[in-house]
């Protein structure tokens, strides 16, 4: 996944103090450049005028920004940000800087209403996908935003068969997923992607690997090594057919037809980064790159699982998967077999504690949504199979579990150890999606 490409443009008026804030934008946009977890496009010229703004576009155009940030250092010419905006056509960040303390003339910068001024003629002339922004720093809020909308639109996905049985609530419409998000989506056989070629010396180092990792005395020999080429074989499906995450219908024929089912597989190829998601579950295969693109490297695609109204938690639990990393250090982490009749081969731990949240992109009726909580995973004992975190929500757990029924939000939720409220909010409205709010009270609304 490419690093995205943000543009950023310094517009002023001669009749305030642009010749200060022209140095201001030097410096402060020299400190922004500094992360290089973004493809910066300065343009090297004030914006004053209509064909300065008609210079600038070519310049954004030419380099395919997949962003832009107009600066109002000072106040301006209100033409300037509608041309940009009706030319480059991306998503425009609208920041202002503070103003200078006075030095008994007029004011010197005048900025936030120059933000004003673009955002009233942005929203009067049809664009809702700006975001404002007052400060002298940038908002990395926005920028995550960013980061989060490019990797979802560039990823490549791979659906492996299709997604788990009955779970309709899971499917998608591929073309609704293509006109939201620009994504397309490839599809593989069961076969494809365990079918491949692994040689005895790359099964054999795979295997002291899985053997380092967990606790193997439940399972036998054949199991261990199926594990460890499922391991090779999966890898290379992905890095050959260039996938950057992929959903895999890993019920209930994968078992049968294969010999294992491919949780251990996939929390130890999570643990190395990859992103793989159960059940065939497209959206929240998208949700995984939403996440990891928010600053989560190894999110955990999980179920909304017991929930306890009276002590206010909730079991985030799945068979076996968590990304083996996110082990808590305490409990034994273990291979199981209690699932697919003896053939699961989960992974078995508690996850360690800390902040976290949970997203979801979730399509119903027609319409994209954003479904996103925070909270804290608190410590456990190991006192069942799968891999789990048991989570304190910022609102209780009764009002998550009502929100989440009564929007018809799908039962996977993608869990991370990074919270980016505002960042997601950006994303919605950059996106045009809507949000899932715990706030609201969706059962009174029916």
């Amino acid at each position: 996944m490419r690093k995205p490409r943000i543009g950023i443009v310094c517009t002023v008026r001669k009749t305030f103090d642009y010749l200060t804030a022209y140095k201001l934008y030097q410096e402060r946009t020299a400190k922004v450049m500094e992360d290089d977890s973004v493809e910066w496009v300065n343009y090297p010229e004030m914006v004053i005028e209509q064909p300065d703004a008609q210079k600038a576009s070519d310049y954004f155009i030419d380099a395919k920004v997949d962003a832009l940030i107009i600066v109002s250092a000072t106040f301006h010419l209100g033409h300037l940000a509608l041309i940009l905006n009706n030319r480059v056509r991306v998503p425009l960040l609208l920041w202002g800087y503070d103003e200078l303390p006075y030095d008994g003339g007029k004011i010197r910068l005048n900025a936030v209403c120059g933000v004003n001024l673009n955002a009233s003629n942005l929203y009067k002339g049809g664009n809702d996908n700006f975001i404002v922004h007052v400060g002298n720093e940038i908002d990395n809020d926005w920028v995550k935003a960013i980061k989060m909308m490019v990797a979802i639109k560039t990823t490549k996905i791979g659906l492996i068969g299709h997604h788990a049985d009955g779970f309709y609530n899971v499917g998608v419409d591929e073309l609704h997923i293509y006109r939201e998000m620009g994504v397309l989506v490839n599809h593989y056989e069961l076969s494809q992607f365990f079918g491949g070629e692994a040689t005895d010396e790359e099964v054999a180092i795979e295997k002291a690997n899985v053997l380092k990792l967990f606790d193997v005395k439940k399972l036998n020999d054949d199991q261990v090594t199926k594990v460890a080429k499922l391991v090779v074989v999966a890898s290379k499906f992905m890095k050959e057919q260039q996938v950057d995450v992929v959903a895999i219908r890993c019920w209930p024929e994968f078992a049968k037809t294969y010999g294992i089912s491919p949780c251990a597989m996939m929390s130890i190829l999570q643990s190395r980064g990859m992103l793989l998601a159960c059940e065939g579950d497209i959206e929240a295969a998208l949700s995984m790159v939403a996440v990891r693109a928010a600053g989560e490297p190894t999110p955990f695609m999980a179920d909304l699982s017991q929930v306890n109204y009276e002590e206010n938690f909730a079991l985030l639990w799945h068979d076996g998967v968590a990304p083996c990393n996110l082990w808590d250090g305490v409990c034994n982490r273990s291979l199981e077999t209690y699932f697919a009749g003896g053939k699961g081969v989960t992974a078995d731990f508690v996850l360690h504690e800390g902040p976290v949240s949970i997203l979801r992109i979730d399509t119903a009726r027609g319409k994209t949504r954003l479904f996103y909580e925070e909270g804290q995973t608190v410590p456990m004992e190991k006192k069942l199979s799968g891999t789990y975190a048991k989570v304190i929500f910022k609102h209780h757990i009764s009002k998550v579990i009502d929100t989440v029924v009564y929007t018809g939000v799908a039962h996977h939720v993608i869990m991370g150890y990074v919270q980016y409220g505002k960042a997601m909010l950006d994303l919605a409205r950059i996106m045009g999606w809507e949000v899932i709010d715990a706030d609201k009270d969706y059962f009174s609304a029916r």
